[in-house]
């Protein structure tokens, strides 16, 4: 997609097809006020003879103008002028994407922006567009035959009107920005959606090579099980011992800022499959297992998007990748494992496993200094239980962090929900037979799994993002969403800021 700015008068435009917004009661802002004079007043006649409410989504397509140099008219509604919230905004963004890609125009016109949402400034309205219509565009191909993948969409250019005096600058800033963040959200959906049996622990490493390949500044690094082993990641390599499928630690360096600068560490699970183990999960649901990679898809993304953007920080990507089967030489529970820590590991649930990768990656940190350390999982159900699937779940040792994160989760609505990591909840991990064990009963299972990685974590600032219930969609809509790639880049953004 081209995304350009302009700025035409109504009369001189000329487009496929023309977004406009209104409010309720027929109420048009100065854009649209504009374009309806032009237009000989056609907009309000138009609202006044469908009379739509005006409510946040609300859709009005005139596919034919009688004159004139534009082809199509979307009408959005955007809601009361005084209660236009980001959510609502974005919920105007999604139904006029949705509508616009249903026309099958090839270029389009948006105006959408000057609607007013409190504290957001102009660059963020247009990011979201952005970042919303590349979100309703994306398709998955990989194995669909020709036949069953549809024709693709025929939009290819959008732009946005501007007054003449607005800084351009910082629009296209807004525009780059959010270019690079959905071209990350496409790759993480994309190694999302891909099955098991395609994207396995080898497959996610060589997607992370060729990502390397294709910016210089990446420097990509492939950790076998042999050198797992020599490093002491007991805990990691007892998850795949009953799969097939060797376990790969996948290493992305970004060099953006001088070596003597400390580096930002993300840290992604990479189950490229979880079957539970020993102890199996139910069937109903289980091809979904394939999604509990998401946090590792969405760290390589992310380190594409800083490469995209030449962020001027230095930033690593650790994402441990394995599979989890049962198997005669799987994990069993009551089996006792050790750390590349040197804790010892009672191991009491085998579908426990992704904070068994996590805490070796956790510990391979160290040896970066990190400014932080920000870990990303889709680790517990009990996350969803506790928050459903709209924020994710956020845990840390450092108040200043979890700020940032939650700060640059309200900007890009990719939001996180702080739980807390109290030390009343360590008693839960105590085991009788190892240092810790690796689940803490049926009560806060989030949070336990978040102190379990905690003591992992005591040597830097550090913080736990549980993506259970936003990694993917189920239902009709199912699907990897890219979160929590939006929320991971604009934090790298705003600390390079």
């Amino acid at each position: 997609m081209d995304y350009s700015i302009k700025s035409d008068s109504p009369e001189k435009l000329s487009t496929d097809c023309l977004l406009l917004g209104f409010h309720p009661k027929r109420k048009l802002g100065v854009a649209a006020t504009a374009f309806d004079e032009a237009l000989g007043g056609l907009v309000t006649r138009l609202l006044k003879r469908d009379d739509p409410e005006g409510k946040p989504g609300d859709i009005l397509i005139v596919n034919h103008l009688p004159e004139g140099k534009i082809e199509r008219l979307i009408l959005v509604g955007l809601g009361k002028k005084d209660e236009l919230t980001p959510s609502l905004y974005r919920k105007s963004l999604a139904a006029a994407a949705n509508a616009l890609k249903a026309t099958g125009a090839k270029q389009a016109t948006s105006v959408l922006h000057e609607a007013e949402v409190k504290d957001h400034p102009l660059e963020w309205k247009i990011r979201q567009t952005v970042e919303i219509l590349e979100s309703a565009l994306y398709r998955y191909t990989r194995t669909k035959s020709e036949k069953e993948q549809g024709k693709p969409p025929k939009l290819e250019k959008l732009q946005f009107l501007l007054e003449p005096e607005t800084d351009v600058a910082v629009v296209e800033t807004g525009i780059k920005q959010a270019r690079a963040i959905a071209n990350g959200m496409k790759l993480a959906r994309d190694l999302g959606n891909l099955p098991g049996n395609i994207c396995t622990p080898a497959y996610l490493a060589e997607q992370a090579e060729k990502l390397g390949k294709e910016h210089k500044k990446l420097k990509v690094k492939i950790l076998g099980e042999a050198e797992l082993e020599e490093l002491g990641m007991g805990s990691f390599l007892s998850v795949s011992k009953g799969s097939r499928e060797p376990a790969k630690l996948i290493i992305i360096e970004y060099h953006g800022a001088s070596a003597k600068v400390k580096p930002h560490v993300l840290v992604g699970k990479g189950l490229t499959f979880d079957a539970g183990g020993i102890s199996i999960k139910p069937a109903g649901g289980m091809d979904e297992m394939k999604y509990d990679m998401c946090g590792g898809a969405a760290v390589i993304a992310t380190l594409g998007v800083a490469a995209e953007l030449e962020l001027p920080l230095n930033v690593i990507g650790l994402v441990p990748a394995s599979e989890n089967l049962p198997d005669g030489a799987a994990n069993k529970p009551g089996d006792i494992v050790t750390s590349m820590a040197g804790t010892t590991i009672e191991i009491l649930n085998t579908d426990a496993e992704g904070r068994l990768i996590l805490c070796d990656a956790l510990t391979y940190a160290k040896r970066y200094d990190p400014v932080a350390v920000i870990d990303t999982a889709t680790l517990t159900g009990a996350c969803i239980t506790a928050l459903g699937r709209h924020p994710s779940g956020l845990m840390g040792n450092d108040d200043a962090l979890c700020e940032s994160l939650i700060k640059a989760g309200e900007t890009t609505h990719d939001r996180v929900w702080r739980l807390p990591l109290w030390e009343d909840y360590q008693e839960q991990l105590k085991s009788n037979f190892a240092d810790v064990a690796n689940i803490g009963g049926p009560d806060g299972g989030a949070i336990t799994a978040g102190c379990f990685l905690s003591r992992f974590a005591k040597d830097f600032k550090w913080a736990h993002i549980d993506i259970a219930g936003t990694a993917w969609k189920t239902g009709n809509e199912k699907g990897s969403t890219g979160r929590p790639v939006p929320l991971l880049s604009q934090y790298l953004i705003d600390q390079a800021q």
